[in-house]
């Protein structure tokens, strides 16, 4: 089968440890399937496995790809929950592409636990597109940021997968939209999305009780100042630096909570889609590349010049 794989792992030059070739089909074990994959898309993830951040040499090769929906052996349309319960990893769960085969093939072997069904109103493009990075947003808002006591949220850094779904679905539940971005661009279509966009480190008009940061060193200051009291700072990367510096005095006098965030559960990607269906909301894509031009789809994705989802089209 066709699939798109690491090879080896390079900090600095990611790309060129990618091919695109055969790989052997799944092999199944017991309680898992095998789902023809229909679409796909690409997450920062799949860079930083390419530079060996959790993929180690003695698991290479390894295909990559998180994100997917397809058609099980049922013959039932579904979309991938990627994340796998794994008791060796200090997490206590790995995604597909870290220690079990990823998506960006042409199948692809997952627990049936991990099946969603995906709803006749969503297409396989736009359902490849939510695992990741919109469920990621999704958990970061319902469980994380309980947005659903927040009148207004600021999503720091839109632009990428799990900043543009943020402002979306935020948009989408009701709440006074902030978002930042250095790109004017960018600022023009975060507006287009329903948001108020923003310079970063302007002051806002309020204080927001949900903070959505991805950004980290850069932003976090800002992110702390717009905060009201009793705020939700939720951090799930720092794309612009780990190392932030938290004015502690800040978090105790308004009683902030920064709270970490990694994915989310199946159930809520269930609940993901049904929303979507329910506001008739769809993710944003950047741009769609068929499977033979997957190397593509990767120097779009490396080039950082993003606005949401790199989607992989397995029918073209």
């Amino acid at each position: 089968m066709r699939a798109a794989y690491a090879v080896a792992s390079d900090p600095t030059d990611p790309r060129s440890a990618l091919r695109v070739g055969d790989r052997p089909d799944p092999d199944p074990p017991e309680g898992w399937v095998t789902v023809d994959v229909r679409a796909a898309s690409l997450n920062q993830h799949d860079l930083w496995s390419l530079r060996g951040v959790g993929l180690p040499a003695d698991r290479l090769p390894m295909i990559l790809g998180c994100d997917a929906a397809g058609v099980d052996p049922d013959g039932n349309e579904v979309v991938i929950y990627p994340v796998v319960a794994d008791e060796a990893d200090p997490r206590g769960l790995s995604l597909l592409s870290e220690r079990h085969p990823g998506t960006l093939a042409e199948r692809v072997a997952v627990p049936r636990a991990n099946l969603v069904r995906k709803p006749e109103g969503v297409s396989f493009l736009d359902a490849a597109c939510l695992p990741t990075a919109w469920l990621t947003a999704y958990h970061m808002l319902t469980t994380r940021g309980r947005v659903a006591e927040a009148s207004a949220v600021l999503v720091q850094g839109a632009g990428g997968g799990v900043a543009t779904a943020a402002v979306a679905l935020a948009v989408a539940m009701g709440k006074r939209v902030y978002a930042t971005s250095r790109d004017a661009g960018k600022r023009e279509k975060i507006a287009e999305l329903g948001a108020i966009a923003v310079e970063p480190g302007l002051r806002l008009p309020e204080r927001v009780d949900v903070v959505i940061e991805s950004v980290g060193a850069p932003t976090f200051e800002h992110s702390m100042k717009c905060s009201a009291p009793g705020a939700r700072i939720v951090v799930c990367g720092a794309t612009g630096g780990h190392l932030a510096t938290v004015d502690l005095r800040r978090v105790f006098a308004m009683q902030l909570d920064i709270l970490g965030s990694t994915m989310g559960t199946g159930s809520e990607l269930a609940a993901l889609l049904d929303l979507l269906v329910d506001k008739d909301v769809r993710p944003v894509v950047d741009s769609t590349y068929g499977f033979s031009a997957v190397a593509d789809a990767f120097a779009r994705l490396e080039s950082g010049d993003i606005f949401g989802k790199v989607a992989v089209d397995f029918l073209h």
